[in-house]
């Protein structure tokens, strides 16, 4: 079995690799692929992943190509300083989800490519409980509802037992959890995704760095509306994004063909590895498998 699996791990390396040795070619930069949940532990493959490419890129750009249910807002923190460390323009490629801290994730982003498949998700994040990842903004919505209906007179006695079951400490790190996932998405917005946001479509005025960190308070406010995209897993496409109440410019990855073939070659190539391993995370260079 130990031989049968090293003869399976080098044929899918030597398919992933020219795979993403192709996404690098098309696009000119280095690629690193990022798969599975974010937890704790994953900034340090990403950081090995970077650290062992020993890359000659002059021009410090990289892609992404990002695949995850969501996880953790601060294992996300940790990635993008150690990517930003050796990248000063990096893409994130979508070729199916990037959920929740996913979402936050390429946010930090110079550019977002997704085709008509891809989608993003509502930035509600998830904490840790019963080991388990949670949505923490279903906590707050139902807290928030039923201390309304408190004040209002209506709360039910089977309601009032609810209410006083909920862990307020807990309520807190909920609380901390979702501000620190929308902290993160202003800052990178207005850092990164709009850095090159120098005029007003409409009529050519000169954009300030508050109205970037105003644009990009607004996108926040709307991704962290839960009561807007009603599921924690609901997943919010490129045309979306692109509308009117949101204006979030996406490249579309349907328009590079070569690029999108590729990226969707190694997204059926590694999604196959892992399940016939049972991978939880999996992350890969041309120099890190």
């Amino acid at each position: 079995m130990a031989s049968e699996l090293s003869g399976l791990d080098a044929v899918v390396k030597e398919n992933l690799d020219r795979h993403l040795g192709d996404i690098e070619k098309a696009m000119d930069r280095d690629s690193i692929a990022v798969f599975g949940p974010i937890v704790h532990g994953l900034e340090t493959s990403v950081r090995d992943a970077i650290e062992r490419l020993e890359t000659q890129n002059a021009k410090k750009q990289v892609a992404i190509v990002l695949d995850t249910p969501g996880g953790s807002a601060e294992v996300v923190e940790r990635m993008v300083d150690t990517i930003r460390t050796f990248y000063d323009d990096v893409a994130f490629i979508i070729p199916d989800r990037a959920m929740s801290a996913g979402t936050i994730f390429a946010m930090s982003g110079d550019s977002i490519l997704m085709d008509y498949f891809s989608r993003l998700g509502p930035i509600d994040p998830q904490v840790f409980k019963d080991d388990r990842f949670v949505p923490a903004l279903s906590y707050l919505v139902q807290y928030e509802r039923l201390l309304q209906k408190d004040r209002e007179g209506k709360l039910t006695n089977a309601e009032f037992v609810l209410l006083q079951n909920f862990d307020l400490a807990e309520l807190h790190q909920h609380e901390q959890a979702r501000d620190l996932s929308i902290s993160l998405l202003k800052k990178w917005l207005a850092k990164y995704k709009f850095k090159n946001w120098t005029r007003t479509a409409t009529n050519g005025a000169v954009v300030t760095p508050q109205m970037r960190v105003d644009r990009a308070e607004q996108i926040a406010k709307v991704l962290s509306d839960n009561t807007r995209w009603h599921s924690h897993g609901r997943g919010i496409s490129r045309e979306t994004l692109e509308g009117d109440d949101i204006k979030l410019k996406i490249d579309d990855l349907g328009l590079n063909k070569p690029v999108q073939a590729s990226v969707r070659k190694y997204h059926h190539c590694l999604s196959d590895y892992m399940r016939t391993m049972k991978a939880g995370i999996f992350v890969h260079s041309r120099a890190y498998f």
